[in-house]
């Protein structure tokens, strides 16, 4: 009785709430359905039929989580009988390029995994691809920039000119390391250039043991310097030229599948889109990469056309 009273009293904002479920039906039915068209091969983990995992590195890698949980996945289901990355990123936060490193690497000691690299795959994309039993490269991917990069602001003559100063009271000298109102000290850059150095070694070092070549030839190779998929070869930073169509083929051979259709499977949608674009990982990835930026230690490359 009481929502018909309801509906008769206010029928406008009745009819608003109704038109608003009815708009919020049909965009979730229109999210689902482009989820579908995105992972067209999503429904196969429920097949029990052997296949190839595959999972999407992108954009800028400022977390790891779902990488490493789509990882993890695809290490417990023994229908996935080898993994594929497909990377097509310029790099990103050290720790995050790191633990998809670790966790790729982990995964190739249960099953192979190949990496396939796209148009980039450089700087912490590149490390990534490390982890993987074999790597492919397009002739013309850009990849490389073995290197390490740490930015900071410094607005001092802008902020005199406006009139503006800060007061800092802190508990060590360094305390303020990369002020943006201040100047940087030689003593300062000296501890960020050692700090530096020692994540490149650990870059280096992960060249060296995942492509079995010594630090003596990757460290000239380690300037930051970008390489197409070529010479990427050529140095022996990758192991096969070919595009996405070859690093499956060669998942399959891998997994003791050659001669069968390919059965790829991609990790389960968990969100719908548009509300990842709006609470997801990689909205809040975002946001922290702006609060953040002036102080974020990077595995990037970094290219600008001018």
């Amino acid at each position: 009785m009481t929502k018909g009273l309801f509906r008769q009293d206010h029928p406008y904002l009745f009819g608003l709430i109704v038109l608003g479920a009815m708009g919020m039906i049909f965009w979730a039915g229109v999210a689902f359905f482009i989820s579908r068209l995105v992972h067209p091969a999503s429904g196969d983990l429920f097949t029990h039929k052997n296949g190839i995992g595959v999972i999407d590195l992108q954009g800028v890698m400022m977390t790891s989580e779902e990488t490493l949980a789509n990882l993890a996945e695809f290490r417990r289901d023994k229908n996935i009988k080898a993994v594929l990355v497909r990377i097509d990123s310029p790099g990103g936060a050290v720790g995050a390029a790191q633990e998809i490193y670790q966790d790729i690497k982990r995964t190739a000691e249960v099953k192979p995994v190949v990496a396939s690299m796209a148009s980039v795959a450089a700087s912490g994309g590149y490390y990534a691809a490390l982890g993987a039993t074999k790597i492919f490269a397009n002739p013309g991917t850009m990849t490389g920039s073995i290197g390490v990069i740490i930015k900071f602001a410094n607005l001092e003559k802008i902020l005199d000119k406006i009139g503006y100063q800060t007061e800092v009271v802190k508990s060590g000298a360094n305390k303020d390391i990369g002020s943006f109102s201040r100047q940087m000290t030689e003593a300062e850059r000296a501890l960020l250039q050692e700090m530096i150095d020692d994540v490149h070694n650990q870059f280096i070092a992960a060249v060296v043991d995942a492509r079995k070549i010594s630090a003596n030839t990757v460290r000239p190779l380690a300037d930051g310097r970008i390489f197409t998929g070529s010479q990427a070869k050529a140095f022996g930073l990758i192991d096969q030229l070919g595009n996405f169509t070859d690093a499956v083929n060669q998942a399959m051979q891998l997994a003791g599948l050659a001669g069968e259709e390919p059965n790829l499977v991609y990790p389960a949608v968990k969100t719908f889109p548009f509300m990842d674009m709006l609470v997801g990982d990689k909205a809040q990835s975002l946001l922290k990469l702006m609060q953040s930026a002036p102080v974020s230690l990077m595995y990037q490359w970094n290219p600008s056309v001018q």
